[in-house]
């Protein structure tokens, strides 16, 4: 059953255009800041298990700072001509906090 977990609080997150890491229940998360709308993503890139939270944004992708694979933060899929997609999990803003919900 899907829970909502505190990510941080809503002041740590990422700023419009920006990522971070975090974890929640021992899951690494990707927080992603696109014009002011936040997404979680799996952190681990599946190409060489880079780090997308230590990444940039390009538009609406996630770009892995070791290859440069870029996931849609909506969808989670790759850019071609790659072909992966990583996890994206609801996220919401409540009494200050940011929660993620995983399964």
């Amino acid at each position: 059953m899907p829970h909502w977990i505190k990510l941080c609080e809503a002041h740590e997150a990422p700023k419009p255009g920006g990522v971070m890491e975090a974890h929640a229940n021992g899951v690494a998360i990707c927080l992603a800041n696109v014009e002011g709308h936040l997404s979680a993503l799996d952190n681990v890139c599946p190409h060489r298990g880079g780090p997308l939270g230590e990444g940039w944004l390009e538009e609406d992708n996630v770009v892995c700072p070791w290859h440069s694979w870029a996931f849609n933060t909506t969808t989670g899929v790759t850019r071609p001509p790659e072909r992966s997609k990583v996890a994206v999990f609801p996220v919401k803003v409540e009494g200050g906090d940011v929660l993620v919900e995983l399964p």
